[in-house]
């Protein structure tokens, strides 16, 4: 299992970051042990001072694909979830400016919890549809996947030019405005609607 990840999908979240907008979908990859299944909490390492929050909708890949038509698409996924995408801030802010690969502040292990389950994509609109993550009871990032500048879709046909999608990948297709760091002792959720999703506590 690989986990594909999809920066700058919201237009919000990239001025918020002073990111151009991108013409065509950017991704880079964490490792599986990035994975943090629901049920465990999140330990805050030791390398970073400024671990932030990036909540995004999480679709999971169900069968092999390679070089897939965007009209296909939806024949390789039935289920999405949300997740959270930390981020070593600090971390990531030296290799931009080092113009060097920024993996070790994305890839870590354990940066990518999940949401306790998944939902199947017959349950809501995929083209309107709101999420949120609340942060020790109040809300600091709202999403509409309205408002993703690439659909589902579109990075699934994008991403399969380059990356053979085997069945159990995850893709991470992007965060909303509102990324924020996290400290010991705080409560994250998010919820798809009313539905809650996902249930971390950091340490």
């Amino acid at each position: 299992m690989k986990i594909i990840c999809i920066g700058r999908n919201y237009a919000d979240h990239a001025k918020e970051l002073n990111n151009p907008l991108p013409s065509e979908p950017v991704f880079f990859m964490k490792p599986d042990t990035a994975y943090l299944p629901a049920g465990n909490d999140f330990y805050i390492p030791d390398f970073t001072k400024d671990l932030h929050y990036e909540c995004e909708i999480v679709v999971k890949i169900k069968k092999v694909g390679k070089n897939i038509q965007e009209k296909f698409a939806k024949d390789y996924y039935d289920e999405i979830s949300l997740g959270i995408d930390f981020t070593a801030r600090d971390l990531q802010e030296q290799c931009k400016a080092k113009s060097l690969p920024w993996e070790k502040a994305k890839a870590f292990d354990n940066s990518a919890p999940m949401g306790t389950h998944f939902i199947p994509v017959s349950s809501v609109n995929l083209a309107d549809f709101h999420f949120n993550l609340n942060k020790n009871g109040e809300t600091v990032q709202k999403g509409h996947s309205a408002d993703m500048i690439f659909s589902i879709d579109q990075i699934i046909a994008f991403v399969s030019q380059y990356v053979t999608l085997k069945t159990g990948d995850l893709i991470f297709t992007g965060t909303p405005a509102g990324v924020g760091p996290v400290a010991i002792g705080d409560h994250l959720e998010a919820f798809i609607g009313e539905e809650k999703i996902l249930d971390l506590k950091i340490k």
